[in-house]
């Protein structure tokens, strides 16, 4: 069972974010503050849940938090700053973004740039720990979900719809077939062979 709370009596944000790994589109993060001793029976890390799971969760969540916020950096950020610092400024831009300021953020992970004025624990794993750090999980992810859904559309041969811009064999053979979209990060490595493909 999941943990309402790190340390009693303080408002906590969790804290979280998704696509990291991925090859296209943003990095997502988002900021949590749950009601202490929140329970949910669905709630656990948003990788371990099915996409219909999730979808119910980022309904109940958005509804029942004290307050939570989603925010992104985009591949031109990401290219210019590098993966880490950009996830680590999508945490920051997703807190900045909460109506009720916490008193701790538990971060999921074993580094964090420190938020001004607020303390923090990072905590490996802890989206499978803490209910706040998993709601985050599930928030970023649905919320990138969606976005990698959208921007399929718009380019329909990379898969985006199913595997989010992570580095499925579909998508590298369309990178090596058609090339990179606009959206696609260029400091990453986007095919493991060392092939021309700007």
């Amino acid at each position: 069972m999941l943990a309402s709370f790190h340390t009693k009596g303080i408002t906590e944000a969790g804290c979280d974010e998704a696509g990291r790994g991925c090859l296209a589109g943003p990095v997502v993060a988002a900021a949590v503050i749950l009601p202490s001793n929140y329970r949910h029976s669905l709630l656990n890390d948003s990788k371990k849940l099915k996409k219909a799971d999730r979808d119910l969760l980022r309904k109940d969540i958005e509804q029942d938090a004290l307050a939570w916020a989603v925010a992104e950096v985009d591949h031109l950020e990401i290219d210019r700053i590098n993966i880490l610092n950009a996830s680590f400024l999508a945490m920051h831009r997703a807190i900045e973004g909460l109506t009720l300021r916490p008193q701790c953020l538990l971060i999921d992970g074993n580094r964090f740039t420190p938020y001004p004025d607020i303390p923090h624990h990072c905590i490996i794993k802890g989206d499978g720990k803490y209910l706040s750090i998993a709601a985050a999980s599930i928030l970023a992810k649905t919320y990138r979900d969606e976005l990698m859904c959208s921007m399929a559309r718009l380019y329909p041969d990379y898969g985006w719809e199913s595997n989010a811009g992570y580095p499925t064999t579909l998508h590298r053979r369309a990178i090596a077939a058609i090339g990179p979209t606009p959206y696609h990060r260029r400091s990453f490595r986007l095919l493991p062979e060392q092939l021309e493909i700007f």
